[in-house]
């Protein structure tokens, strides 16, 4: 900017010519006071406050007065935080007495020997008497390594500190899902502050949304951001799929089963997944609140998901395997569950679904969408495509074992 401005001056001196007494006792002095006052405005236009001033008081002389109280008016609104601030101070103080942070330790048995081993979470108040919902995944942990190499059993013990309270609380675990990864917890107490629900069908891209949990442990976090996205489809690393909101305020480990809650302070979503690894920021995942509605009050009154079953395994084929293997566009039937629907109905390993109720299908994850529409003892129509030749069943759906 300096040696700009130092080039300008250099272009005035010479290409200034002075001719008379007049042009130097009078002009110069003027152009020189001109140049003078436009470095003022210059540098303050650094410094809002003398900008504000500056155009505020007329100065300039380029702008009417109603142009300028237009301007100012912008800028304050465009610089003024007090409003996001105050929003994210009500939010917070609304919210924060609904989440709870869970411990739950573990057993793990190795080719080294036995232990245990602890992990952290957070949950969300749903009652006064002490009803909490959370991940599956943060209080179901039992798994075992492809390798062989360990185990890990369902928790032993599961604990949880509420906010502003010293005390430590055993929880029971009440029921959980794995196709939703909800779950339900309660500990024995009342009087809690239970959250209020939203509505996620009426979000939208771009509205403002805070994250409120225990991050690596650290309780009672709340970090803010957007809704990034709506009926989001994802598939997670153990081949899971579910339609999720996606949020840019910050979620990490530990934020698990915790709330995303609208500019009202109203959960929309339960915090569940993030992506991470190099070049990837901002990326989060919630549980839309409305979904877990049903599957909340199934856990709390049958301490599981009553869903109707079918009682087959497949997989949707490939172009190459449809002409490899001389196929027809489906799901292929690896096997047929031994007393279920499916074998009752005539379905067989082998088998290709083509249609169900006249809906074509592709994937199972279609089949369990459109079975999950129906309730237990509904009859189906499928249709197959077997030796060539298409065929069609009834197949009456029978509760989940």
């Amino acid at each position: 900017m300096e040696e700009n401005e130092n080039n300008t001056f250099k272009s005035v001196e010479n290409n200034y010519k002075p001719k008379t007494s007049f042009s130097k006792s009078i002009l110069v002095p003027f152009i020189s006071g001109i140049v003078g006052a436009s470095l003022v405005v210059g540098a303050c236009f650094g410094v809002p406050n003398i900008k504000n001033q500056l155009l505020s008081t007329g100065i300039l002389g380029t702008e009417t007065k109603e142009e300028q109280k237009s301007s100012n008016q912008v800028n304050a609104t465009a610089v003024s935080l007090k409003e996001y601030s105050e929003t994210g101070i009500g939010v917070a103080e609304k919210v924060l007495p609904s989440i709870v942070g869970i411990e739950i330790e573990y057993n793990i048995n190795s080719i080294f020997g036995k232990g245990t081993s602890s992990a952290t979470g957070s949950g969300i108040i749903i009652s006064e008497d002490g009803y909490i919902l959370t991940n599956n995944h943060v209080v179901s942990t039992s798994t075992s390594s492809s390798s062989s190499y360990y185990e890990v059993s369902d928790a032993v013990s599961v604990k949880v500190k509420l906010y502003n309270d010293d005390n430590v609380y055993d929880a029971k675990i009440i029921g959980t899902d794995d196709q939703t990864d909800l779950a339900v917890i309660k500990i024995d107490k009342t009087g809690l502050t239970a959250a209020e629900l939203g509505d996620s069908d009426s979000v939208k891209v771009g509205e403002y949304a805070m994250a409120i949990g225990n991050p690596l442990g650290l309780a009672t976090s709340a970090t803010s951001g957007i809704i990034s996205a709506v009926n989001r489809e994802i598939t997670t690393t153990d081949n899971e799929k579910y339609t999720v909101m996606q949020t840019d305020a910050a979620i990490n480990s530990g934020n698990s089963g915790g709330a995303l809650v609208n500019s009202e302070g109203k959960v929309i979503g339960i915090n569940t997944l993030k992506l991470s690894g190099t070049g990837v920021e901002g990326i989060g995942f919630a549980i839309p609140i409305n979904s877990t509605t049903d599957i909340t009050k199934q856990l709390i009154e049958h301490n599981k998901v009553i869903r109707p079953y079918i009682g087959i395994s497949g997989r949707g084929l490939t172009e190459d395997e449809i002409k490899k293997y001389n196929l027809v566009e489906g799901v292929y039937i690896f096997e047929v569950e031994d007393f279920t629907a499916a074998q009752k109905a005539g379905i067989k390993s082998g088998d290709v679904i083509t249609e169900i109720d006249g809906k074509k299908v592709k994937e199972v994850e279609e089949i369990t969408n459109i079975k999950n529409e129906h309730k237990i003892g509904d009859t189906i129509k499928i249709k197959i495509y077997r030796n060539g030749e298409y065929k069609e069943f009834d197949l009456t759906l029978e509760e989940e074992p």
